[in-house]
């Protein structure tokens, strides 16, 4: 199976870019039992030999596993560049997965250049550019990063989350939660890579791949995919650095990368010299670090760019900064006359506060671009749906309500839900009243309604008791 080296984890569910709880579907008890105990003896032998570099993986990557991939695409995926949509990837599968599997296994095959759009950042006037590879092509991906991550995940470390399986943003929250509460923390350090998915260098992306991955069928696939291109305004552009950011493999790749150039030079290397406690939380390119000293902190963020700059990555200045937090930040702001300092991760502004006993604790709530946007598109969606039957409404309504208590409904969190609630119940009856010149609709009307047709309430998805059950570490 393999030779030793020498060398050593939303856009949105119309584009197909949704999270299958990891690369694919989890090896561990799923799908074919031949294919799942295949996986799991890599697995096996991955973790049991953490310098071994396999060379025979491509024929796990099988039409069966790219059916499946396929077929976990919802119907309104968008499609790429060739326009093939997925119901129609499905229709005509055997016309095309047989040639795949021929090009693959001959080192032939090409990834069509994913098609590039831009979508909004929360909150914010600029946009930022999301790849749509090919339906075919995203199968492909799915399933050759479903076969890698039997490896890779049992490399990356604990402090790793995001497109990983069991390792989501809530747990990286939770984990963050966690550390700040019950460890020595005092100062935390916000990073954030400037154009991290386009400034992947290719050469030391492939060192980084190849200390694992020694098939050379899988390694053209890697390769091709980092140079396929993107194509915009009819135009295909393809570059030395840069994974697009949308499809499986990236996420895989992007992980990769910073699980060397970053988690294990910080597990390995920086620990051991600072003189305080110190804890690292990378969601994907998005990643906060805490540290028990500021001296500590101050010598890791000037380390911390000299170690990116030698693989091509740069931090972004106005969005990277050391501040107090913690335990000790409310006593020593209020001391010194300061504001309270407050930080932000994964779509919440996290602050310092005290529970009912006095004692300290994390508070949070949903960041205020990312409820202001949510708002906002709800008000979009009333308009565009005002005329539909009620009890339609109500349905459409209810569910983009849902998804939003799903991921904001963590505990400590419930006032900025009742927020987006109150605004959504206020605009709701304004558009009801707008339907017809006599078709106002008082207060007695619209309770009357929603004792009909209720919306959901808003309510915790992760409250404090279930929150302890997502901390990974």
């Amino acid at each position: 199976m393999g030779k030793r080296s020498a060398e050593m984890e939303s856009f949105l569910r119309k584009h197909g870019l949704h999270s299958m709880g990891g690369y694919g579907p989890s090896y561990k008890g799923r799908g074919n039992p031949v294919m799942t105990t295949k996986l799991e003896r890599i697995a096996a032998k991955a973790k049991k030999e953490s310098t071994l570099q396999f060379t025979s993986l491509t024929h796990h990557v099988t039409k069966e596993l790219i059916w499946k991939s396929l077929h976990h695409m919802p119907e309104d995926t968008a499609p790429g560049i060739d326009g093939v949509t997925a119901t129609e990837a499905q229709r005509n599968f055997p016309l095309w997965a047989d040639k795949m599997m021929r090009d693959i296994h001959q080192k032939g095959y090409k990834p069509p250049a994913v098609r590039r759009v831009w979508i909004p950042k929360p909150g914010k006037a600029e946009k930022r550019p999301i790849g749509v590879p090919a339906v075919a092509d995203r199968a492909l991906q799915r399933s050759t990063a479903h076969v890698l991550s039997a490896i890779y995940e049992q490399d990356f470390l604990d402090c790793s989350f995001g497109g990983r399986p069991g390792r989501g943003a809530h747990h990286a929250l939770a984990t963050l939660n966690e550390i700040i509460s019950g460890k020595k923390v005092g100062w935390v350090l916000e990073a954030d890579l400037k154009n991290y998915f386009g400034s992947l260098d290719h050469e030391w992306m492939m060192k980084f791949v190849r200390h694992r991955i020694g098939d050379p069928r899988i390694l053209s696939l890697i390769q091709r995919w980092l140079k396929a291109g993107v194509m915009e305004n009819e135009e295909i552009v393809r570059s030395k650095q840069g994974t697009p950011q949308g499809g499986s493999i990236s996420v895989l790749l992007s992980n990769i990368y910073l699980h060397y150039v970053l988690d294990l030079w910080f597990e390995k290397s920086v620990k051991s010299k600072l003189k305080g406690e110190a804890y690292l939380i990378r969601y994907i390119d998005d990643f906060i670090v805490c540290f028990q000293y500021r001296a500590d902190a101050k010598r890791f963020h000037d380390a911390l760019q000299r170690r990116l700059g030698k693989f091509e990555l740069r931090l972004e200045p106005d969005k990277t900064g050391l501040v107090e937090f913690g335990r000790f930040a409310k006593k020593h702001a209020k001391e010194w006359g300061k504001k309270l300092n407050t930080i932000y991760f994964l779509g919440f502004t996290h602050y310092c506060t005290q529970n009912k006993k006095g004692n300290f604790m994390v508070g949070r709530k949903t960041e205020k671009s990312r409820l202001k946007r949510s708002i906002t598109k709800m008000q979009e969606t009333l308009r565009y749906i005002r005329h539909w039957p009620i009890q339609d409404q109500v349905i459409k309504i209810n569910q983009k309500l849902q998804g939003h208590y799903n991921y904001y409904g963590v505990a400590g969190n419930l006032e900025s839900l009742c927020r987006l609630y109150n605004e959504t119940e206020k605009y709701w009856r304004k558009m009801l009243s707008s339907r017809s010149r006599k078709g106002y609709v008082n207060w007695e009307k619209f309770q009357h309604i929603k004792s009909l047709f209720p919306l959901v309430r808003p309510k915790l998805s992760i409250p404090y008791g279930k929150l302890k059950g997502y901390v990974r570490l």
